[in-house]
């Protein structure tokens, strides 16, 4: 049996904006349950399959421990979420609550996943891609089980605000930036801009045809 190889280490700080993002995509999945007026058991069930969901698949990808299996941590956060909006009043949440925390989420997560795939090391391009992956895989997963058209099928700016952050990450860290002030330029970028889709109602053109 080939001897395990050691787990790459990240600055403390992007452990933090790791768990950042899982909480504010835990609390996006519940909030969805919330508007669906589902029981205290969905609303935890979608906390953690869109907290977890897109780390659990670049994981896999690249070769990683699943992160959410070795540690109580990671589910304690999703499963304290989703119960915090279930005992919070309904009037207390905006309707617009939703898009702001997954904005939240996906601009962390896209530069934290990408992050880590560098640790492993994925190469620059692909590590891109996994940063993408890990910010939306879990929202998508959320919308295609609760019945929602996927975001991947709705012309607003989404993805992009993703790859923005992903793609400013890899390169800033590759011409020598300093991985903690690269992520923190690149979830202000991407937050940035999906904040601008959602407060503007920015949208990608679609596809014209002949």
């Amino acid at each position: 049996m080939s001897p395990a190889l050691p787990t790459p280490s990240l600055p403390d700080a992007l452990y933090l904006l790791d768990y950042f993002g899982l909480a504010v995509f835990a609390i996006s999945g519940a909030l969805l349950a919330a508007e669906r007026r589902q029981t205290l058991v969905t609303f935890l069930f979608f906390a953690v399959v869109t907290g977890v969901g897109g780390g659990t698949m670049r994981d896999l990808l690249i070769g990683a421990p699943v992160f959410w299996v070795h540690k109580n941590l990671t589910l304690a956060i999703c499963l304290s979420a989703g119960l915090a909006v279930w005992l919070t009043a309904r009037h207390r949440w905006n309707e617009r609550a939703l898009l702001w925390f997954d904005a939240l989420g996906l601009a962390a997560y896209s530069a934290y996943g990408a992050s880590k795939a560098l640790a492993y090391g994925v190469a620059p391009i692909p590590a891109f891609v996994m940063g993408v992956l890990t910010a939306c895989a879990g929202g998508i997963i959320r919308d295609v089980l609760a019945g929602e058209p996927s975001i991947l099928m709705r012309p607003e700016i989404y993805v992009t605000a993703a790859a923005l952050s992903s793609a400013l990450f890899v390169t800033l860290t590759v011409v020598g930036l300093a991985a903690l002030p690269a992520a923190a330029i690149a979830f202000v970028a991407a937050f940035l801009l999906r904040g601008m889709a959602i407060a503007k109602g920015l949208k990608l053109p679609g596809y014209a045809g002949r």
